[in-house]
């Protein structure tokens, strides 16, 4: 396979996962209104037939994404004549940074705390809401959160996120083709306005869970 289709076997991965924590933060982010919308909301997800094929298919794309970005690191790696005696971030138009040259190992500590927060937020007890058939997700969700710990190790999780899309929104869309002096600074602001949000997003929910949830 060339460079050229993994290039853009990696964009479209990124991009379709970067689509999905917007949807994801913004979903999560109902919490803030109570259990009565926050629960109808996940009941109308988990009981959508079209949940599991959706989620095999981003664990495929996840992984496609992750595997086809440490295939084509190796290939640079080995490609280079020698290796840099140092790294440091760039300035400019350079896009060589801190978050870049840790897109790896912000992607490998991602793949082993996915499983942690399905397993803990989707597999986790299932306490029925009031007389219906919804599962209560608002009380588990804020059964998880009442550890400061487990909200401590969340935010650092999520600032890895942030991290890995600081750089990693601004390459995949690039690696599409979006680029250029009229695109290029543009793709970069959105794509660290982006970093800030979901990362943000995510932390803030957390931390309003611990503090506020069992009061509503």
């Amino acid at each position: 396979m060339s460079s050229i289709t993994t290039k853009l076997i990696i964009g479209a991965t990124g991009v379709l996962l970067f689509a999905y924590l917007i949807l994801h933060v913004i979903g999560n982010a109902l919490i803030f209104f109570g259990p009565d919308l926050f629960n109808s909301y996940a009941h109308m997800l988990l009981s959508n037939p079209l949940v599991v094929p959706i989620e095999i298919g981003l664990v495929v794309v996840f992984l496609i994404h992750l595997v086809k970005a440490i295939t084509m690191t190796f290939q640079n790696q080995a490609a280079r004549p020698a290796k840099y005696a140092k790294k440091v971030a760039a300035g400019g138009t350079s896009q060589k940074s801190l978050a870049s040259s840790t897109m790896i190992l912000s992607g490998l500590a991602l793949l082993i705390f996915i499983p942690i927060h399905v397993k803990m937020f989707k597999y986790g007890p299932e306490y029925p809401y009031g007389a219906s058939d919804v599962r209560d997700l608002y009380r588990l969700e804020v059964e998880n959160f009442t550890s400061p710990l487990v909200v401590g190790l969340y935010a650092m999780v999520m600032v890895v996120v942030g991290m890995h899309l600081w750089h990693g929104v601004a390459s995949s869309f690039q690696s599409l083709g979006i680029s250029g002096p009229r695109f290029t600074p543009l793709i970069r602001k959105v794509g660290k306005v982006s970093a800030i949000g979901i990362a943000g997003g995510f932390i803030v929910i957390a931390v309003w869970v611990f503090l506020f949830g069992a009061r509503s």
